[in-house]
């Protein structure tokens, strides 16, 4: 288990990101490419996708 519980947490981050860029409000063609940036990049895409990925809409939710 060298990378077990590193590569659980990377999972779990990936699938939270995915789940948050489905929800956005942003266009399909950038849902698509923030998907495939995290699938492909797993690591390095999640801290992108914090950095500048689509943001939800907050105030909808209230």
């Amino acid at each position: 288990m060298e990378y077990g519980i590193f590569g659980l947490l990377v999972l779990i981050a990936n699938i939270y990101a995915i789940y948050n860029i489905i929800t956005s409000g942003a266009s399909t063609a950038a849902k698509v490419v923030w998907t495939l940036v995290i699938l492909i990049l797993p690591v390095l895409g999640f801290i992108a996708w914090l950095i500048a990925g689509p943001k939800s809409d907050a105030s909808a939710r209230v």
